[in-house]
């Protein structure tokens, strides 16, 4: 756990979990999750189920809306179509749940209680379930959605620092199939605005640290989204750079950068977690931020050593050095 548990209201921080997987049914999916959540499941939609626990609700779906809003018994629709539509589902749904994900949205949850989503991420690997590195058609990601201590400028911008400079060295451990390599739904800040970023003198208002982000990042598809954010502070001043409707207000980061690698018997959730903890900590700590800021400032510039020695080797040197991992 990372040292700052409560926000600046003095609440627990909590985060949202969305894990995509595959190698189970739909309904096996739903009824395993309602079992080792001590939970009751319900339909509330083709594919969609909703688990209620002690924890808020969970929803199980199929990642897909063409196929979940796909209606062949649709009255409105000519008697004989409708006599083939139950079997033509039964070949879409079987075609469906192998190729498109399964994706479990945890609610937002205390970080105290994470490892229940250990246990139900390890629990799912002995069912059967099955990750990003089982079939180059799969991409599927594990994203976290961590609320923020606060929403200060300043400490939006160290956040963002940490990661830009982690970034090499996150996606290395994380990022391990090819299959998302090739998606764009993982791309880094452009680098004009990670040089804005790192630069000494950045101090912006809340203003000017949004126009910065958006006139550079207009798109929810970067390994960091901060679009989610940037509508819970000015949803207006977001809707004026990108108008996307999937986009949902949260006092969150949205970390979209890790695979899910559930069938990896060495793989557990607590492996992307501790890693996001790594950053949390060098936030925390204003000497070692602005030490590594520094170094990565300096290895984007022309030299020998930045000629001969990746930032990423550079990056897990200097994380062991000062005990970090």
């Amino acid at each position: 756990m990372p040292g700052r548990m409560r926000t600046s209201e003095d609440k627990e921080r909590r985060v949202g979990v969305e894990i995509e997987l595959s190698g189970l049914s739909y309904q096996k999916m739903v009824s395993l999750t309602a079992e080792l959540l001590g939970g009751e499941a319900r339909e509330t939609s083709r594919y969609v189920s909703t688990v209620t626990t002690d924890l808020g609700d969970f929803v199980i779906e199929l990642d897909s809306e063409p196929v979940k809003d796909l209606d062949l018994q649709d009255p409105r629709l000519p008697e004989s179509i409708r006599e083939l539509g139950g079997h033509a589902m039964d070949i879409i749904d079987a075609a469906a749940e192998r190729i498109v994900p399964l994706e479990i949205i945890c609610p937002p949850l205390p970080f105290s209680e994470l490892p229940r989503v250990e246990t139900l991420c390890d629990r799912l690997h002995d069912a059967g379930a099955l990750g990003s590195r089982e079939a180059i058609l799969y991409a599927f990601g594990l994203q976290l959605n961590p609320e923020l201590p606060d929403l200060e400028p300043a400490t939006l911008v160290k956040y963002l620092r940490a990661f830009a400079a982690l970034y090499e060295w996150i996606k290395a451990r994380h990022q391990l199939d090819i299959s998302r390599k090739f998606t764009s739904y993982i791309e880094p800040w452009t680098s004009k605005y990670v040089d804005k970023l790192i630069a000494e003198d950045y101090a912006p208002d809340i203003t000017a640290f949004m126009e910065d982000y958006l006139q550079e990042n207009p798109t929810r598809n970067r390994a960091m989204d901060l679009l989610p954010l940037f509508s819970y502070i000015d949803d207006g001043l977001l809707r004026r750079h990108v108008k996307d409707a999937r986009i949902k207000s949260r006092p969150t980061l949205h970390y979209r950068l890790p695979d899910c690698d559930i069938d990896n018997p060495a793989w557990h959730f607590s492996t992307v977690w501790n890693d996001w903890v790594v950053l949390e900590e060098i936030v925390a700590n204003e000497t070692d931020l602005n030490e590594l800021v520094m170094l990565f400032r300096n290895s984007r510039k022309l030299s020998f050593t930045n000629l001969t020695t990746s930032w990423k080797d550079q990056t897990a040197r200097w994380l062991e050095s000062k005990g970090y991992v």
